[in-house]
């Protein structure tokens, strides 16, 4: 039997979260924007994603509300931070469970501790807001020479726009 293209007859609301975001390079789309990414041609080089995919990718995001557009900057929307635990869960689960060190590291602004899997700080114990986070590099990443890689390097806010 021949693979679906939706999961329009499951009865299922995870089924229907994937419709959004279950695509290969979409989580990654909406990861690369929490991190500060927002123009085209960032994301492009940043994910070495095929010109065609990535339009396509943003303009279903755009259509679903994850994403906004702004001029040239694509922008998460409230629907788009609330996906923040899944791909930090999925990232930490990543390590967890596949052996992978950590390519980034989520650190509350407040208190300056990483944040654990759950997203609380061990220091505080608040769940912590995006706008609240520090990314930094961890052992995991890769050194690619990409203008995003390279801001990508230096600690920054969550949502906080990079500019290459």
């Amino acid at each position: 039997m021949a693979l679906g293209k939706d999961y329009a007859a499951q009865d299922c609301s995870l089924a229907r979260a994937l419709e959004v975001v279950g695509e290969r390079w979409t989580l990654l789309i909406v990861r690369d924007a929490m991190y500060g990414v927002r123009r085209f041609s960032d994301f492009l080089v940043h994910l070495d994603i095929p010109r065609a995919v990535l339009s396509a990718r943003l303009q279903s995001l755009v259509e679903a509300g994850v994403l906004a557009k702004d001029g040239h900057d694509y922008v998460l929307t409230g629907r788009g931070r609330d996906l923040w635990p899944v791909v930090h869960g999925l990232a930490r689960w990543s390590e967890e469970h596949l052996s992978a060190e950590p390519c980034r590291l989520f650190v509350h602004v407040t208190c300056g501790a990483r944040v654990r899997p759950d997203g609380a700080c061990p220091s505080c114990g608040a769940v912590v807001a995006m706008e609240d986070l520090e990314i930094h590099a961890g052992p995991g990443v890769r050194h690619r020479d990409d203008p995003v890689s390279q801001v990508l390097r230096s600690p920054h806010r969550l949502l906080e726009p990079i500019r290459t």
